[in-house]
């Protein structure tokens, strides 16, 4: 068992985009390339005719869009390739933010027709604040879009990031006639026909050779051979050590949809992506090829087969190697426990395995023992950082529809809250639990979700909160903390965690509080105690 081969054959990255930009569809044709699946489910106009691999629940498959971060993993070349497909809805953006903290780069989709969207604007500034490798994919080049140099300058200053082409169109839309490859210097030629892998593909080393224009006719060789050479007058050389440190991001153009561009976007993936990096955790930076195990819970997925009621946790492995039956200490709760058939994913289906190694997720079944941004080690005490919770944008009130039923009610909400699905707090005057989420689509997933896969009935009730603040007084026993107690006495709840949080009314309301008792320190994101 060599430990820094399998470390060294490993790429972990997770794509994320706005919705609708095909990044659904470009996991699958990945996983068609690995063989991990032998046919793509058909993504159609938002209703999907055959479910995608990679949407789990059935409300993703009614409403056509990614609600939960799903794990794919496959063997391409020699490599062993796990992705992480995260929603891109907003609503769901605190699971993808989760999820950013367990890839050590990201593929990010660009839909060609609408270029640079604000989800995207939002998740890039994540991956630039964590300097996460970025590769980007323009999608979709067989549907009318923007010029590519435009695209390009849209990238570079909505996204703040410094791009570098690696292929680039031969027109576009009803004018696509395939891609130049100028990572391997090969022309791709575009038939238009999905069901084809791989398209034909012709060695071009010199892009003056008289074959370009019997490929693509006269006009079109003669524009890319004018473009190529002003993308190598404006653009960098592809430099792999800026792209690893997060300063250069390379692009590719393709359609995820049509099979094309996607092996080269692959090709060059496993070249120059990074195997499993070190990772900070409070005590010290602990590197992959250490001897000891280390792992962290970034995601909870309750019953993934409705049948079972199982709860699953999904580890990330840090360092040194996961072995199943094997006792090892869960942090947080000070217990060792061992796992007799830990996960792996392969397309849709699960796999037990024996032994993981870093860059490696794990799904373990769990009864409860675990919550988001758990550590499991094999004796040292390490706590990761960088799963926080953000302050939610909407709260409602939550109530049982069905009194019959309220143990159901409660262990769904419990379990469901411990997936990240949405915060719960409960209310200190008199108990009742308020639900705060990202956006609103979540409580209707929640709502979904309690009925049929807990047999539990909720209505909501409108609550005029505006923002929940983490509070975090400089001295607890002050006169000033026990008077903002007694005075906020309606608007003071508890976290899942315990803490206390303060849900304030309006922005305005916000402001006086925080002029008025300065010592109480008011936060957005629940980590402030790191």
């Amino acid at each position: 068992m060599d430990v820094k081969k399998e470390i060294a054959r490993r790429r972990t990255f997770g794509i994320v985009s706005h919705p609708d930009a095909g990044k659904t569809t470009l996991t699958e044709k990945l996983l068609l390339f690995g063989g991990a699946i032998q046919e793509a489910g058909a993504v159609k106009s938002n209703k999907i005719k055959k479910g995608a691999t990679s949407d789990f629940m059935e409300i993703e498959r009614q409403r056509g869009i990614s609600v939960a971060t799903s794990v794919l993993a496959f063997e391409y070349n020699g490599i062993k390739i796990n992705i992480l497909d995260t929603p891109g809805h907003k609503d769901f953006a605190e699971d993808t933010f989760r999820t950013l903290t367990a890839v050590d780069s990201v593929i990010v989709v660009i839909d060609v027709a609408k270029g640079v969207e604000e989800q995207t604007e939002k998740l890039v500034e994540v991956c630039r604040m964590r300097n996460i490798p970025i590769i980007v994919f323009v999608n979709k080049l067989d549907r009318e879009g923007k010029d590519a140099f435009e695209l390009l300058d849209e990238i570079e200053e909505k996204l703040h990031l410094k791009v570098t082409p690696l292929s680039f169109p031969i027109g576009m839309g009803y004018d696509f006639k395939g891609i130049y490859n100028i990572w391997e210097k090969n022309v791709n030629i575009f038939s238009g026909d999905s069901r084809k892998n791989i398209e034909e593909t012709v060695e071009i080393s010199d892009l003056s050779d008289a074959v370009l224009d019997e490929l693509v006719g006269k006009d079109s060789a003669d524009n890319l051979r004018d473009e190529v050479e002003l993308v190598k007058g404006v653009y960098p050389a592809f430099d792999r050590t800026e792209y690893l440190e997060g300063t250069q991001q390379p692009v590719f153009f393709g359609s995820a949809l049509n099979n094309f561009g996607v092996r080269e976007l692959l090709d060059c993936f496993i070249t120059i992506a990074p195997t499993p990096r070190p990772k900070q955790s409070e005590e010290r930076l602990v590197e992959p090829d250490e001897k000891g195990f280390s792992g962290f819970v970034f995601k909870i997925h309750a019953n993934m087969d409705p049948k079972h009621r199982d709860r699953l946790a999904f580890i990330k492995i840090v360092s040194g190697v996961f072995e199943r039956n094997k006792p090892y200490l869960h942090v947080r709760n000070k217990k060792k426990l061992k796992f007799s058939s830990p996960n792996a994913f392969f397309a849709e289906r699960k796999e037990i395995v024996d032994i993981s190694y870093p860059g490696d997720i794990v799904g373990l079944h769990d009864t409860g023992n675990f919550k988001i941004g758990d550590t499991l080690t094999s004796g040292e005490e390490l706590h990761y950082k960088g799963i926080p919770s953000f302050s939610p944008e909407h709260f409602r009130y939550i109530n049982n529809a069905d009194p019959m039923k309220s143990k159901q009610l409660a262990k769904g909400i419990d379990q469901l809250m411990d997936e990240g699905v949405a915060q719960l707090f409960t209310l200190e005057l008199n108990g009742r639990k308020v639900i705060g989420t990202v956006g609103a689509l979540q409580y209707e997933v929640i709502q979904y979700r309690l009925e049929h896969e807990y047999g539990a009935k909720c209505t909501y009730e409108p609550l005029s909160v505006s923002k929940a603040c983490w509070v975090d007084p400089e001295d607890p026993k002050s006169e000033e903390f026990k008077e903002f107690l007694r005075v906020k006495q309606r608007f003071m709840a508890k976290d899942k965690r315990g803490q206390l949080v303060f849900l304030a009314d309006s922005p305005f309301t916000l402001q006086m509080t925080q002029q008025k008792y300065p010592s109480v320190k008011m936060h957005y994101v629940s980590e402030f105690k790191d």
